[in-house]
C-alpha cells in the first residue's frame, strides 16, 4: 500500500534540459496526487522546475565538480532535508552530496533515493572520482539506486547498492506538427528528391556529433542528395559550425527549435548518433510520430526502440551505410514507421512513472523506518545494560530477540 501525501525533496544539480524536464514532471505530477514535492536546484533552472509556479523551488547552486563550495552546499541541504520524508537525488553529485548531508541528520534522517541519468565520461581522473563517489556514497549509502538504462542499474548494483532499478523517463507531451513535410521542406530548402535527416539533440560531447560529421562525408556522392539538419543548441555549437563550413558537408545547426516535431515528421530518417544515452527523448518523440529512425546501439537506445529502430554500431561508416540502405529502401522506411508506432504505444507514460516512483518512495520510507527503529531498540538495550544491572540487561537482549 503506498503512502499518501509523502514529504519528497527532489535534488539536482547542473543539468541538461533532459533531467530538468524529468525532475518538473515528476513534482507537478506527484503534487497532483497529493504529495509533498518540492525541488532543490541551481537557480538558473528555476523557471523549468517550478512549473509556472506550482512547484515550490529552493536555490542549491550544485557545481559540477567538487570544491570548497560543497560545504555551503551541504549546510543548505541538510536544512531542506530535516523536512522530508524521502531526499530523491538526480545524478552523481547530486546523490553524493545527498546522502553525505543526511547521514549528519542521526535517526531522524530521511530516506535517499538517488536517479543514476548519465554514465560517468572524461579522462581517467574524473572517472576515479566518480567511481569512488558511486562506490562509497551513492551505492552504499542510498537506499535505492534508479539508472535511466539497464548498464547504469548493474554498475550500481555491481558497485554496492542494495536496492536497484531500472527508472522510467518518459518523453514530455510534445505538439503535433503544426505544418505539412511539404512545408516543413520547403521552409528549410529541401528540394527535388533531396533526402532530408534529421537530429535533435543538445550539442554536446555525449551526442557524438563528430561522428555525425563523418558519417554525412561518407553519404556524399550517393544516389540522392542529402540535407541533414540538427536542432538543438550547447558548447559545441562553433565548432561543429566550423567544421562542416570547412569541410563543406550537407549539415546545417538550426539551433534551438520550437518546431521539433515538424522536424521529425518531415525527415526521410531520424538519425542519433550518440556515444551513449539512458532512455533518448528525442528517439522516444521519432517514434511517437512514426519515423524512421538510425540509432547508434548504445546505453539504453535499444531498451527504447527494440526492434523499430535501425541500430548500429558506434561507427561512421555503420550509420552511414544504414542511412544509405533505407534512402534506397521505401519499403523498409515503411516496415520502420509502422513499427515506430507500435512501439510508441508500448512506451512508459508520466502516469507509469509516478506508479514507479511512489512505490519507491514507500520502500525507501519503510526501509527508513526499519533503520530507526532498530537504532532505538540498540539504544534501548545499551541504555537498559548501562544503567539497570545484569538482569534487566538479560531481559532487554530477551525483548529484542523477541
Amino acid at each position: 500500500m503506498v503512502q499518501q501525501g509523502q514529504r519528497v525533496l527532489q535534488v539536482l544539480g547542473s543539468s541538461a534540459g533532459g533531467v530538468v524536464r524529468h525532475v518538473a514532471q515528476v513534482a507537478a505530477g506527484a503534487r497532483a496526487r497529493g504529495h509533498d514535492v518540492r525541488v532543490a536546484g541551481p537557480s538558473d533552472l528555476h523557471e523549468q522546475l517550478s512549473g509556472g509556479g506550482r512547484v515550490p523551488v529552493a536555490r542549491l547552486e550544485i557545481a559540477d565538480r567538487p570544491g570548497k563550495e560543497d560545504a555551503v552546499v551541504l549546510r543548505r541541504l541538510r536544512t531542506l532535508a530535516r523536512h522530508a520524508d524521502v531526499v530523491h537525488a538526480h545524478g552523481l553529485r547530486a546523490g553524493a552530496l545527498a546522502v553525505l548531508a543526511t547521514r549528519s541528520l542521526g535517526a531522524e534522517r530521511p530516506a535517499v533515493v538517488v536517479t543514476l541519468h548519465n554514465l560517468p565520461v572524461g579522462g581517467s581522473a574524473v572517472r576515479a572520482i566518480a567511481r569512488g563517489l558511486e562506490e562509497e556514497f551513492v551505492g552504499r549509502g542510498a537506499d535505492v539506486v534508479l539508472g535511466v538504462s539497464g548498464d547504469l542499474v548493474e554498475l550500481a548494483r555491481l558497485r554496492g547498492a542494495r536496492h536497484t532499478a531500472r527508472a522510467l523517463v518518459p518523453a514530455p507531451p510534445r505538439p503535433v506538427p503544426a505544418h505539412t513535410p511539404e512545408q516543413v521542406r520547403a521552409a528549410l530548402g529541401v528540394t527535388g528528391d533531396a533526402a532530408l535527416l534529421v537530429t535533435v539533440g543538445r550539442l554536446a560531447p555525449q551526442k557524438g556529433l563528430d561522428l555525425l560529421l563523418d558519417a554525412a562525408a561518407l553519404l556524399e556522392g550517393g544516389p540522392c542528395e542529402v540535407v541533414w539538419v540538427v536542432a538543438g543548441d550547447g558548447p559545441l555549437l562553433g565548432d561543429l559550425e566550423r567544421q562542416a563550413a570547412d569541410e563543406a558537408l550537407p549539415v546545417r545547426f538550426l539551433g534551438r527549435r520550437e518546431d521539433v516535431a515538424d522536424l521529425l515528421g518531415a525527415a526521410d530518417v531520424v538519425v542519433s548518433t550518440a556515444t551513449w544515452e539512458g532512455q533518448p527523448i528525442a528517439v522516444q518523440e521519432a517514434l511517437h510520430l512514426g519515423c524512421a529512425v538510425v540509432a547508434t546501439d548504445v546505453g539504453g537506445t535499444g531498451e527504447v526502440t527494440g526492434t523499430a529502430a535501425e541500430l548500429v554500431p558506434n561507427r561512421a561508416d555503420s550509420v552511414a551505410d544504414a542511412v544509405r540502405r533505407l534512402l534506397a529502401d521505401p519499403d523498409r522506411v515503411g516496415h520502420l514507421r509502422d513499427a515506430a508506432r507500435s512501439r510508441a504505444g508500448e512506451l512508459p507514460t508520466i502516469e507509469d512513472t509516478l506508479d514507479q516512483l511512489e512505490e519507491w518512495w514507500d520502500r525507501a520510507a519503510r526501509a527508513r523506518d526499519a533503520r530507526r527503529a532498530r537504532e532505538a531498540r540498540r539504544e534501548r538495550r545499551a541504555g537498559n545494560g548501562n544503567g539497570h544491572g545484569a538482569g534487566n540487561g538479560t531481559g532487554g537482549a530477551a525483548d529484542g530477540t523477541g
